[in-house]
């Protein structure tokens, strides 16, 4: 295990009803925040209500900016920047999964900075400091809820990006698994989708010697088998999106890759298609990764993937390591079919076009510390193999 610092900062409330604690965590740091949302979903599950009921009780005066979109853009990051300095507000209230999180955590940080908060995104500048962030959770997937880290797209450019400091991690997150109940049973399988993958990008490592992480990433995978069909079977079972909600946020609040950093891959990649196609991430995520597994599985790695196997996949110990392996890789693709995702890139309707200037914007210096080290023309056959 190498050296690292963990501080996780925000205050967790976790559970049916925990709106309640939502006003008195608000007043304590704000007294007028903007208020960020999406659709209408907030409006029909009782989230907007709750919320409002809470900063009406507490004192707390609130501007709205609702439309924000699943990938979110820096146009109305700029909206929300312009909002907060023009109504002299001092604190953002994300209601919504991870794209509505993502968007007011550059929101939070772009209103108080001088220049556009694109400069985030686009490695110009790192945020030094923001408006006090909250989160009503909607959606188990991103874990933006519990990081600090936000992905932003400029449609003008084709481009979607991150960024994260310290500055940006919520300071109250509510996380009632009840308000993810009605969610469809797509955006179900997007995110258990999108949990998996954090969970791999950081299991799959050079350094394989932080054993309680990796149990702990082998146990948010099993969680993610058990519970993801089962809250896509019964949306209203409770337990089930308990489960998956708990395990989004530990997925990717920085615990997992303590003593074990690596380069993400299939994160990066998916960020073009996201960028170029506007396909949900989940979506992305869950067509890329079993290519990405098939791609980088060599004699050299097939001891991680039959470990996987055997943890996650409960494969016989005493098969040969390469067909554990590839059984493992199989399973993988198999669940994701198993939960209605697509598998090809043709059936979201992304075609070749793209592949080369994709893969060349996705190939940054971070693929040199990745699981497998892989070049542009690497990342361009594995798109081709998701087709």
């Amino acid at each position: 295990m190498k050296n690292f610092t963990y501080a996780i900062t925000t205050v967790v409330h976790f559970g049916k009803g925990q709106i309640e604690k939502l006003g008195a965590e608000v007043a304590s740091r704000s007294s007028r925040v903007l208020m960020v949302y999406g659709g209408g979903s907030i409006k029909r599950n009782g989230v907007y209500d709750g919320a409002a009921a809470q900063l009406r009780a507490h004192g707390v005066e609130w501007t709205e900016l609702p439309g924000v979109e699943p990938n979110p853009r820096i146009s109305t990051v700029r909206e929300g920047v312009r909002l907060c300095r023009e109504k002299g507000l001092d604190g953002v209230l994300a209601l919504g999964g991870g794209s509505v999180i993502d968007c007011s955590k550059a929101i939070a940080a772009g209103a108080l900075y001088d220049g556009d908060p694109w400069d985030f995104s686009a490695g110009k500048a790192a945020p030094e400091k923001a408006l006090p962030l909250f989160t009503v959770l909607t959606m188990a997937a991103t874990g933006s809820e519990m990081d600090n880290i936000a992905v932003i797209s400029n449609p003008d450019s084709n481009e979607k990006e991150a960024f994260g400091a310290p500055c940006c991690l919520p300071a109250v997150s509510i996380l009632d698994p009840s308000y993810t109940c009605s969610l469809p049973a797509s955006q179900t399988a997007a995110g258990t989708a999108d949990i998996i993958s954090h969970t791999l990008e950081n299991y799959f490592s050079p350094i394989e010697t932080n054993y309680l992480a990796d149990n702990m990433a082998e146990a948010i995978l099993r969680a993610c088998v058990l519970y993801g069909p089962r809250a896509i079977e019964a949306p209203d079972d409770y337990d089930a999106r308990a489960n998956l909600m708990w395990c989004a946020s530990w997925a990717i609040n920085g615990f997992l890759d303590m003593g074990k950093p690596v380069g993400w891959s299939v994160h990066r990649m998916e960020h073009e298609l996201s960028a170029f196609y506007d396909v949900t991430h989940g979506v992305g995520l869950a067509i890329l990764t079993p290519n990405w597994m098939r791609y980088v599985l060599s004699e050299q790695t097939e001891a991680r993937f039959a470990r996987y196997g055997e943890a996650v996949w409960g494969l016989d110990r005493t098969l040969p390591q390469r067909e554990k392996a590839e059984t493992a890789i199989q399973k993988t693709r198999e669940f994701f079919n198993s939960l209605g995702l697509p598998a090809t890139l043709t059936e979201v309707g992304i075609d070749s076009t793209h592949f080369a200037e994709m893969a060349r914007k996705a190939r940054t210096a971070n693929f040199d510390r990745t699981f497998v080290p892989l070049s542009v023309e690497d990342i361009q056959e594995i798109y081709k193999m998701s087709l």
